[in-house]
């Protein structure tokens, strides 16, 4: 008898709330109630946007960031799920990888507006006369901004997995699933998170142009930080932008604490080591989760349910078994396969030039090309540049998991910078000293987009394995030798996946940076990105759709002749293990 009330005792206390359980409750149902009342505002007709515009007023901030956190919080699940079925596709399947792969590069090289332009007046249909046919469109673009790099990283992730613990998941005798959710998925986790985290920056640096939609005669005005500083720009109120900048930094540092910094210090434990490693990444917040005794309590069938289905056996079909294949690929279906996609590319070539003859002459295709060519010049200047600057920085950063943890937060707040908030001092520099706006917007283009190269870098350096830190410690590599010998190899397969995003997210930027304005007065740079930013402002579908397509084809040229080849190099000659 006694025993069992010990038992009992002991059951009650492990039960029983604490003071971080009620904490933890505080900020658990906080977050509930912003969603749910963030939510109530997409159900109202859409003619609540007109009778309520947006306001410059400072105290409408916090209801604009709470939807704008919002769209970007869905978009970025919405990115997650597509990532782990597209990149586990490309990663598993060669066929499917002969697809995916090069749609992928164009998907990412297609322009937000040119997202916009063909999706807003189909999302509003969906929900005709509501503010959630709008919203869903803003998140769509959104989702465009962020989902390419997250798929490129997981993708790299699962084709670099070290060999002997693939090894270690034959022997085990692991299904397909199993080695997906037990393998792949932890092995490509470090790097997923950093660029989730890029991606969800990446979103505010197109947010203005996603809540503030203008395709010819629709017009569209979503209440959020784009659409307030888009107005703010409009009106040239410096007081206005300052403080959206301000709001941004509250709303960037308060999902890193509560979000990203918990999951990062939790992904630590996915990290590729065989030795231990020192100076883990922490989170108040993912301690203050293990410190309660009810919460953790609530959360054992959930555990339970995500173990039970990461166990199911279910297995691949025998294309996608992986690296090691029981038999030699069929010749006879893999060219049956690249003839169907070839007549697929054909004839959506041959639609595209027939919609594009009917109004357009072969000298708006040469002039299409031409201003592609120079923006092309920019990108692969800027990308140089960027990578001199950055990778060093990103190696630093990325070995020292203390300093990463104070950099994270700064470097997704310049991250999520718009380029449209720094259109005052370049468009008033330019103007005052008459400047050339051909070379001096052209730094707008990769101020977003530089960021791909760190965050990867960061996350190579991150995950770097210290056994091999010591080995080169005891062979006493240092300076020059360190880098090249050490280091860059190590890091390189994450650097071509930044790289990779960084370029193609420099040609969506030219959308932005090569068009400036400040109130009245508008720069434009030659350029691709101008050519379709007046051809969507005016309408003028046929040229949109040239531009698009002179753009993937040139940002899908520049990956297969420069990117792939490196991204095959590092995969073969630079893989751990």
């Amino acid at each position: 008898m006694m025993l069992q009330d010990f038992r009992t005792a002991v059951l009650r206390e492990t039960v029983r709330p604490n003071i971080w359980d009620v904490v933890a409750l505080i900020i658990v149902v906080g977050a509930m109630v912003l969603i749910v009342y963030g939510g109530e505002q997409t159900t109202q007709p859409l003619s609540a946007l007109d009778t309520a515009p947006v306001s410059l007023d400072p105290s409408n901030l916090p209801l604009y960031a709470l939807r704008t956190t919002l769209r970007m919080l869905l978009a970025i699940t919405c990115s997650l799920v597509f990532t782990f079925v597209y990149a586990a596709l490309a990663a598993k399947s060669r066929r499917a990888e002969i697809v995916l792969i090069p749609l992928l590069d164009i998907l990412q090289s297609v322009p937000i507006l040119g997202f916009l332009t063909f999706t807003v007046v189909f999302f509003m249909n969906l929900f005709p006369g509501k503010v959630l046919g709008a919203e869903l469109a803003c998140v769509f673009a959104i989702f465009t901004s962020q989902a390419w790099n997250m798929t490129f990283s997981m993708y790299q992730s699962m084709r670099n997995v070290p060999k002997d613990l693939e090894e270690a998941t034959r022997s085990f005798h692991l299904s397909g699933w199993q080695r997906f959710w037990r393998l792949d998925v932890p092995y490509a986790m470090p790097g997923l998170i950093w660029n989730a985290m890029m991606s969800m920056s990446g979103g505010w640096f197109f947010v203005v142009a996603s809540e503030a939609i203008t395709v010819g005669n629709t017009t569209v005005t979503l209440p959020g930080i784009g659409s307030y500083v888009a107005l703010a720009i409009q009106q040239k109120d410096l007081a206005a932008i300052g403080a959206a900048l301000l709001t941004m930094l509250l709303v960037i540092t308060a999902y890193d604490q509560l979000l990203f910094r918990p999951i990062v210090a939790w992904a630590d434990k996915f990290r590729f080591e065989q030795t231990a490693s020192g100076d883990p990444p922490s989170s108040w917040m993912l301690d203050l989760f293990r410190r309660t005794r009810a919460l953790r309590k609530l959360s054992v069938p959930f555990a339970a349910l995500n173990r039970a289905f990461s166990n199911l056996r279910l297995n691949w079909p025998t294309a996608w078994s992986g690296p090691v294949r029981r038999a030699p690929p069929s010749q006879l279906v893999d060219g049956l396969w690249l003839a169907v996609v070839v007549i697929g590319c054909a004839y959506a070539g041959w639609k595209t030039y027939l919609y594009l003859s009917a109004t357009l002459a072969p000298s708006d295709v040469l002039s299409a090309t031409g201003y592609g060519l120079i923006t092309l010049i920019r990108v692969a200047v800027l990308i140089a540049l960027a990578s001199l600057i950055w990778v060093p920085v990103g190696v630093w950063i990325g070995l020292r998991p203390k300093l990463a943890e104070r950099i994270q937060p700064l470097a997704q707040f310049l991250a999520a910078f718009p380029a449209n908030l720094a259109f005052p001092v370049f468009v008033v520099l330019i103007v005052r000293y008459g400047l050339n706006a051909n070379v001096w917007l052209s730094p707008l283009m990769i101020l977003g987009t530089q960021w791909y190269i760190l965050f990867n870098v960061i996350a190579g350096a991150s995950a770097f394995p210290t056994d091999l830190r010591e080995a080169a410690a005891s062979l006493h590599l240092t300076g020059w030798r360190w880098w090249f010998k050490v280091v860059l190899p190590g890091v390189f397969p994450y650097y071509i996946t930044g790289a990779i995003t960084a370029s193609g997210g420099s040609w969506n930027a030219a959308i932005v940076a090569e068009v400036a304005s400040w109130g009245d007065t508008h720069l434009t740079a030659s350029g691709l990105g101008a050519y379709i930013a007046a051809a969507t402002e005016r309408g003028d579908f046929p040229r949109v759709v040239l531009g698009i397509a002179v753009m993937c084809i040139l940002v899908t040229l520049f990956n297969r002749l420069l990117w792939r080849p490196l991204y095959a190099f590092g995969e073969r000659r630079l893989r751990l293990g």
